[in-house]
């Protein structure tokens, strides 16, 4: 058992670092989604994990200028029907309800953190943190649009799973790849809306290296 003594120090800087919890704990779910999504109680535990994540999600926007009582008013419903679809996995109005929770919480993270990362001309750890934990959250958000718009519009995209946490997955590997713009999947857009997404998910993912990271690279060449 960790000494007190140890414990505090690592949860003060913990604290100080919300952006690093956030990304962790998305690149967690990132790895634990393949091993979890065949049982009820593996579907049972990545709701917890997406509990976790909505709520360090929240704890970011808290340390940014954005307004914290918008990431609660979106995010508590969000958790609610996160419960709901661990309980009913394969009824499809409640996991369309919980993607038209979840995407619009997850970009307001989004543009919270790029909020927080032009706040000032200096670059913390915090916010080199940041940039990770932003473009994770934008894939999370689409991915929460692909799945509503499968589900509004079957057969938009294929293939993917029928429903539940594999189809979370199948639409996440879709979205980390068309924001990265790599060209590797093998899930295609095949309907009109589905493309809609994609172009203007490639288009975030252009602007987010053009305008973010090169504009934080620049402010740490600057201040060296």
């Amino acid at each position: 058992m960790a000494h007190p003594s140890t414990v505090d120090p690592l949860l003060r800087r913990a604290a100080r670092h919300p952006s690093a919890l956030l990304l962790t704990a998305q690149l967690t779910a990132v790895v634990a989604y393949p091993f979890l999504d065949q049982t009820r109680v593996g579907a049972a535990v990545l709701g917890v994990i997406s509990m976790v994540a909505v709520g360090l999600a929240i704890a970011v926007v808290r340390s940014t200028p954005a307004l914290s009582v918008v990431a609660v008013a979106v995010g508590l419903p969000a958790v609610v029907m996160t419960l709901v679809e661990a309980a009913t996995p394969e009824t499809q109005w409640v996991a369309l309800v919980s993607a038209l929770l979840h995407a619009p919480f997850y970009f307001y993270v989004a543009y919270s953190t790029i909020k927080y990362l032009f706040h000032d001309d200096r670059v913390t750890t915090d916010e080199l943190y940041a940039i990770g934990a932003a473009f994770t959250v934008v894939a999370w958000g689409f991915a929460y649009l692909y799945v509503a718009v499968e589900i509004v519009f079957p057969g938009s995209i294929e293939p993917v799973a029928a429903s539940g946490a594999g189809r979370f997955f199948d639409m996440l590997f879709f979205s980390f790849t068309n924001l990265t713009s790599v060209g590797l999947s093998d899930i295609l857009p095949v309907g009109d809306h589905a493309r809609s997404l994609v172009i203007l998910e490639q288009v975030a993912g252009v602007l987010y290296v053009a305008m973010v990271i090169s504009r934080l690279v620049a402010m740490t060449v600057r201040n060296r």
